[in-house]
């Protein structure tokens, strides 16, 4: 049975290379999803899941987690259209068997989605992943990437995930997946922490664009921070496309635009609608010559009707969540997916 699902999925692989080398170019869908708590009920004696079980603060049975499952799945549906997603990163996930769950036990199994995935040190359990097309990507390499604070050695933090994707074309994707430290505690005394993570992901940056200018990277995840944060601006030194015209930046962060709408964000906090889920990218994914091209050089917000529901407090639109203090609820997650629309050219097309 095993050996011929391979076989299907490589042959499935196979006739859609040789479709799409007929063809100029091809469309992939590459997004990030903060999925809010996708726990499984089961208790996990190593991690401190509690309230994430039948019997603990959010009675969290196994009912809540299939909808839960099926609302992700949803959204991740509605996202593509005629075909979802071929990319994925996602944050708040607990383990691998919720991962396995959604991809082979959902609306999602007929798209043959894989993940990757490794446990953190977080002291909660949620990590972050990255689902792809089995049939339309290939994952080439992965490795989890620890963050330790120099000053808060004790902290249990959340990796950065960083897998190499490929295209049909030959040209690979550098993508890193990020949850960065909340503002849980107050926004000041946290900076630190959120600095020192864009720091790292600087670092890997800097490093691939040294032996390689022409690098393609798509940095994304929840940081907890806004594009104007000095962890974006002045860390990662992100410029601005719409300002920075001459690309004389080598990363760019893709949200910038949504922060200059007023009521425009991924996610709300009371009144205030921002882009804490971004998409930051090295600047020949915004050139038109290259193999590899973000359609019109923009990010997308998701937001479906079902998605949301009447802010009766703040007014407006709120993002239809799981939970609502410890109400249950039954939404889909406290954040809306963000993705980009990549161009991939035959190199042999003229």
């Amino acid at each position: 049975m095993k050996i011929s699902r391979i076989v299907l999925i490589f042959t499935s692989l196979l006739i859609l290379t040789i479709s799409i080398k007929a063809q100029d170019s091809a469309n992939y869908i590459v997004a990030f999803y903060n999925v809010e708590n996708l726990f499984n009920p089961n208790d996990d004696s190593l991690k401190n899941d509690d309230a994430f079980t039948p019997n603990g603060f959010n009675h969290w049975t196994y009912r809540k987690y299939v909808r839960k499952i099926n609302n992700i799945s949803k959204v991740i549906l509605a996202m593509g259209k005629w075909s979802p997603p071929d990319v994925i990163g996602l944050a708040e996930i607990e383990e691998a068997s919720v991962l396995k769950r959604l991809c082979y036990d959902s609306p999602l199994k007929k798209y043959h989605y894989g993940y990757v995935h490794y446990d953190s040190p977080d002291i909660r359990g949620v990590d972050v992943a990255l689902l792809y097309r089995r049939d339309r990507i290939r994952i080439l390499r992965s490795r989890p990437i620890p963050v330790v604070f120099p000053f808060d050695s004790v902290a249990k933090n959340r990796d950065i995930l960083y897998a190499v994707a490929q295209f049909y074309n030959g040209d690979s994707l550098h993508i890193f997946v990020n949850h960065w430290t909340s503002r849980y505690g107050g926004y000041a005394p946290t900076i630190p922490k959120r600095n020192y993570y864009a720091s790292i992901v600087r670092h890997y940056a800097d490093s691939l664009l040294r032996d390689n200018p022409a690098a393609n990277i798509f940095i994304t995840g929840d940081f907890n921070d806004y594009p104007t944060d000095e962890s974006i601006t002045e860390v990662l030194q992100c410029g601005d496309i719409d300002k920075n015209e001459k690309r004389q930046c080598q990363l760019y962060d893709l949200m910038y635009r949504f922060a200059r709408m007023p009521n425009t964000g991924s996610h709300k906090h009371e009144d205030f609608w921002g882009c804490l889920d971004q998409i930051i990218v090295s600047s020949p994914l915004l050139d038109q010559d290259n193999p590899l091209y973000i359609t019109n050089q923009e990010a997308h917000i998701f937001k479906a009707d079902f998605m949301v529901e009447p802010d009766e407090k703040f007014g407006g639109e709120k993002v239809y969540r799981t939970f609502l203090g410890p109400r249950y609820i039954g939404g889909y997650a406290d954040h809306l997916p963000v993705y980009v629309i990549i161009e991939a050219r035959n190199r042999a097309s003229p």
